[in-house]
C-alpha cells in the first residue's frame, strides 16, 4: 500500500490539529447525506472521525462518496477543521473536529452485512461466532480485547519486575490423570502412542523448582476436554506461577500485589488488600458455596436450634436422619456432617409472590434439595408475626427466631432442610446466588475478592468406594495431619487456596509436596499403588529424590479475570476466537473431518457410535 497510507488514526485528531492535511484509513461506520453534503463516520480500532464531502467536491470524490456503504474499507485524504459550535459532539473524543475530504480511495467493498456493526452487535451468539471477524470490529469487542492485552502486559511487567522468569513449558506432554479428560495427539512416528495437550503446566513448573528457577511464571495455554459453559472453554489461558522456599502466606501476598497492580494499571481501580480470608467450611456454612459472591450480604443461618421444640416434622426428620447417616459413615471411617436446617433472610421481600418463591425452589432442587420452605415476617400491633408457608409451626417462637436470624417485618425467610448439612448449605447458597442476581445486588463495577483456604485434601468417592484427591495429588497436607492421614483421610486439610472474585473461582493453588515419601503416602490413600504411581508420575517423584526445594504456586485464569474486569458474564466476550457452548467453532467449522490419508499416516481408524452396536 504505497498511496493513501494513513498518517494518523481515526481516534487521534483534536482541535490542536486544525489545518493539518491528514490521511485516514478505516471502515465506514455511518454515512449521512444532507443535500449535496455527505457526513461519513470513519472508524478504526482507535476511534471515529467525521469526514465531510462538501458540495464543491471533485466529480471523482463525489462519485466515490456516493458509492459508500457501511463497512466499506476506505482511505481519505483531507484537512482538519473545527466543527461549528452547534455540531460539536462532547461524547466523542474527536467531537470538536471534522476532516474535509479532498481525495478518497475505496480499498475494498463490503457485501450485505449479517448484522450491523454497533457498540455491541445485539446479534445472537451463534451468528456472532459465525462471523467473528465482523463481530470483532464492534467497539465493545475492540475495547475488551484491548483490556486483555493491557492485563497481560501488566502481569508481565509486574512479575518480571520482581525477579520472575517467564519460561515456556511443553505443549505436547505425557497424559497424566489431572481431573478432566485430556486432549490426545496421536504420534505419527510411534504408532499407538499419544501426546496429551496440557491441562495445566503443573508437573513441569514443579520440575522447574527442582531445576533451581525459584520464581517462574507463564501466560500458559491449557486444554481440558470437558463440557463448555459461560466461564469455561476447551482451550483457555492461565497466569501460571510457582515459587520456591515459600509458605502459603507468601503466595497469597504475592498474588494480592499482582492483582492490585493490574487493576490500578488497567482500570485505575484501587483494591483493598490484603483480601478477606474464609475457611472452606465457613464459606459453605455462611454462603453455601466455596465461591461466595461478597458484593451483597444475606448470610445463611443455622435454624436447627429452633427445630427441636417445634411441631414441624420435616425439619426434625432431616436432623435425625442426618445423625443416623453420620453414625453409619463414622463406622466406615468416613466423615459426615450430619443433617442441617438452614435459613436465609431476604430483606424487604415479604411481597414475593408464590410464583417467585417457586422459581427459587426450582433453583434449590437443581442442587438436590427436596424443597424450599418459607414464611414471611409481618407486623401486628407493633410486634412481628409470621405469615404464610410454614408459619403455623413456629408462631410461638416469633421473637426468638426473628432475634436469632436478624429478621424484621417485611422480610422473607427461606429454608432448606436435608439429612446432609452440606446439601442444605449448597442448595440454599444457590438460592442466595439467584436472589443476588434477581435483586440487582451484583454490581459488575464492584470487585470483592476473598481467599478460600483450608480445603479438604481428600474426598470420598461413594460410587467407587475409595478416597481421591479433592483438587490434585501434589498438594501439601497441613503438618498437624501428617501422623494420622491414613487413619482419617476425611479430616485432612491441605495447604490449598482459591481466590474468588464476585462469585467466580479466579485462581487456585497450593503448597506442593516435595518429600518423596509423603508423596507416596498421598498416592496410596488415593488408590495409586507404587507401580501405577511410578508409571504415571515417576519422572516427577524421581526428580524429588535430588534435593527438591519446598515450593508452591497458583494459577489465576486470564480469561475469567478479564471477563470480570470487563463486567461480562461469559469468557467468550474476551476471547478473540472462542468456541460455542458445544465446543464448536461455527466460523471455521472445527472440529472437522480429515482426509483418510491423514488417518493412515497416523495409523488410526475412526469408529463411529452407530458402528459400535
Amino acid at each position: 500500500m504505497n498511496t493513501m497510507k494513513r498518517t494518523t488514526t481515526c481516534g487521534a485528531l483534536r482541535a490542536a490539529d486544525l489545518g493539518k492535511t491528514v490521511i485516514l484509513n478505516g471502515w465506514v461506520h455511518r454515512k449521512r447525506d444532507h443535500g449535496g453534503i455527505s457526513f461519513i463516520n470513519l472508524r478504526d480500532r482507535y476511534g471515529i472521525s467525521q469526514i465531510v464531502v462538501d458540495e464543491d467536491a471533485s466529480p471523482e470524490l463525489a462519485h466515490s462518496s456516493g458509492e459508500l456503504r457501511n463497512e466499506y474499507c476506505v482511505a481519505v485524504e483531507g484537512t482538519v477543521r473545527l466543527r461549528p459550535d452547534s455540531m460539536i459532539n462532547p461524547g466523542m473524543p474527536t467531537g470538536e473536529i471534522e476532516v474535509l475530504a479532498r481525495n478518497m480511495v475505496i480499498l475494498s467493498r463490503c457485501e450485505t452485512l449479517p448484522f450491523q456493526i454497533e457498540e455491541e452487535s445485539g446479534a445472537k451468539e451463534e451468528l456472532r461466532l459465525s462471523y467473528r471477524y465482523l463481530d470483532l470490529r464492534s467497539m465493545g469487542m475492540q475495547r475488551r480485547i484491548k483490556l486483555r492485552n493491557d492485563v497481560a502486559f501488566a502481569v508481565r511487567e509486574w512479575m518480571i519486575g520482581r525477579g520472575f522468569y517467564e519460561i515456556e513449558t511443553p505443549t505436547f506432554i505425557r497424559s497424566t490423570p489431572e481431573g478432566a479428560r485430556d486432549y490426545l495427539v496421536p504420534s505419527r512416528l510411534y504408532p499407538g502412542k499419544f501426546y496429551a495437550l496440557p491441562q495445566s503446566p503443573q508437573l513441569y513448573k514443579q520440575l522447574l523448582m527442582v531445576g533451581g528457577f525459584d520464581k517462574y511464571f507463564q501466560i500458559a495455554r491449557c486444554y481440558r476436554d470437558e463440557d463448555a459453559r459461560g466461564d469455561r472453554q476447551p482451550e483457555f489461558t492461565q497466569i501460571d506461577i510457582e515459587m520456591s522456599f515459600v509458605d502459603r502466606d507468601d503466595i497469597l501476598s504475592m498474588t494480592e500485589g499482582l492483582f492490585a497492580y493490574v487493576f490500578k494499571k488497567t482500570l485505575n481501580q484501587e483494591l483493598n488488600v490484603p483480601f478477606r480470608r474464609l475457611s472452606y467450611e465457613d464459606a459453605l456454612e455462611v454462603y453455601g458455596t466455596d465461591k461466595p459472591d461478597l458484593r451483597f450480604d444475606m448470610p445463611l443461618r443455622d435454624f436447627a436450634p429452633f427445630v427441636a421444640d417445634s411441631s414441624f416434622q420435616a425439619f426434625k426428620d432431616a436432623l435425625s436422619l442426618g445423625e443416623e447417616e453420620k453414625a453409619a459413615a463414622a463406622s466406615r471411617g468416613i466423615s459426615h456432617s450430619g443433617g442441617g436446617v438452614k435459613a436465609l433472610v431476604v430483606p424487604g421481600k415479604a411481597d414475593y409472590s408464590r410464583k417467585q418463591i417457586e422459581e427459587l425452589e426450582a433453583q434449590a432442587k437443581i442442587y438436590k434439595a427436596r424443597g424450599l420452605a418459607w414464611m414471611k415476617v409481618a407486623e401486628k400491633e407493633g410486634a412481628p408475626v409470621f405469615e404464610g408457608g410454614i408459619s403455623k409451626f413456629f408462631g410461638d417462637k416469633v421473637h426468638e427466631i426473628t432475634s436469632g436470624l436478624g429478621a424484621r417485618p417485611g422480610d422473607l425467610i427461606l429454608f432448606v432442610a436435608d439429612a446432609s448439612r452440606k446439601t442444605a448449605n449448597i442448595a440454599l447458597g444457590a438460592v442466595r446466588g439467584k436472589l443476588g442476581r434477581d435483586l440487582g445486588l451484583c454490581d459488575p463495577k464492584r470487585f470483592e475478592f476473598v481467599w478460600i483456604i483450608d480445603f479438604p485434601l481428600f474426598e470420598f468417592n461413594g460410587e467407587e468406594n475409595r478416597w481421591e484427591a479433592a483438587h490434585h495429588l501434589f498438594s501439601w497436607p497441613q503438618e498437624k495431619y501428617h501422623a494420622t492421614m491414613e487413619q482419617d483421610p476425611g479430616s485432612v486439610k491441605g495447604d490449598l487456596y482459591d481466590l474468588v472474585l464476585n462469585g467466580y473461582e479466579l485462581a487456585s493453588g497450593s503448597i506442593r509436596i516435595h518429600d518423596p515419601e509423603l508423596q507416596k503416602r498421598v498416592f496410596r490413600i488415593a488408590g495409586f499403588d507404587s507401580d501405577e504411581a511410578e508409571r504415571k508420575f515417576g519422572f516427577l517423584t524421581g526428580a524429588f529424590k535430588y534435593g527438591a526445594p519446598p515450593h508452591g504456586g497458583i494459577a489465576p485464569g486470564l480469561d475469567r479475570l478479564v471477563m470480570l474486569m470487563a463486567g461480562e458474564s461469559s469468557i467468550k466476550e474476551v476471547i478473540a476466537f472462542p468456541k460455542n457452548s458445544f465446543a464448536v467453532s461455527p466460523m471455521d467449522d472445527s472440529p472437522g473431518e480429515v482426509e483418510q490419508k491423514q488417518l493412515d499416516d497416523l495409523h488410526l481408524s475412526v469408529l463411529y457410535p452407530e458402528d459400535m452396536g
